[in-house]
């Protein structure tokens, strides 16, 4: 087992946890930047968003870890809607996939002008989809969601099918997926990855004394995997959050949202010893 393995495999991902001492050893005496997804990362997938909360000692660590290195969340959530989850003032929040990003100093939103079709997308999803029993919509501002956890499984693909006909109609918006999620966006090349790239830019993390640092559970979090893989060996690290192994970007592993809390909160410790 290799600590960067090849990013298509499926095999042999290091546990950050586990190998913990290997993975600070590759630290140095680098400043880590931590860039964190929500849900599936720093809380399990529930059925529904609104009762995906956080722990109360996770929220402690994310404070501790705050305030010895940078730290963003890096939600699919509305940006209000994830500030209000993690619950941490002066920490820097990126919601709708890092279309709207909001921190101390700093305000970004991309595309706004795409906010009346997807006004209108939404307003047809909901029409179109009023009678699939368990099929949810819910809007972000730079996003509409379409979860599918609570459909029978023989309407799941009624429900793909009904996103993809209206995304048709709004050639301004594209869709994306993940677990039990489809979504419509603007349809821009902005992501998640392009969004850390940007932050680190902006904020002044993007020389060599920093290491940025990303944990993701999900499909839409290998674009971060793979911007910051796409910086060169050794300058950016993926960190994804999955049982049992799967295809990824990340070079590093976790088993579950519990084992990131065992890892932030060991990186926190690690960073006060200095």
């Amino acid at each position: 087992m290799t600590d960067q393995p090849s990013p298509a495999s499926t095999e042999g991902k290091p546990s950050a946890l586990v190998r913990f001492d290997a993975f600070a050893a590759m630290l140095g005496d680098r400043r880590p930047a931590v860039f964190l997804d929500y849900d599936g990362t720093l809380t399990p997938i529930v059925e529904r968003p609104d009762l995906a909360l956080l722990d109360e000692s996770v929220r402690a660590v994310i404070r501790r870890l705050a305030a010895l290195c940078p730290v963003a969340v890096v939600s699919g959530r509305d940006l209000e809607d994830v500030a209000r989850h993690v619950g941490i003032d002066d920490l820097i929040y990126a919601g709708s996939h890092g279309f709207d990003i909001r921190g101390p100093g700093l305000r970004t939103q991309i595309g706004e002008e795409y906010l009346g079709d997807l006004d209108a997308a939404e307003a047809d999803l909901l029409r179109r989809l009023h009678g699939v029993e368990g099929a949810l919509v819910e809007r972000k501002r730079f996003a509409i969601a379409i979860h599918t956890r609570r459909v029978v499984p023989d309407r799941k693909a009624l429900v793909g099918d009904t996103v993809r006909d209206v995304a048709a109609a709004f050639p301004t918006l594209r869709v994306t997926g993940g677990k039990e999620i489809h979504e419509l966006r603007p349809n821009v090349p902005w992501d998640k990855g392009k969004a850390v790239l940007s932050l680190l830019d902006t904020l002044g993390l993007a020389g060599p004394e920093t290491l940025p640092l990303y944990l993701g559970d999900d499909e839409t979090d290998e674009d971060a995997f793979r911007a910051l893989a796409a910086r060169g060996e050794g300058r950016g690290f993926g960190i994804r959050v999955m049982d049992p192994p799967a295809p990824s970007a990340a070079g590093w592993s976790l088993k579950d949202p519990a084992e990131a809390g065992a890892f932030l909160d060991r990186l926190a410790v690690w960073l006060a010893k200095g």
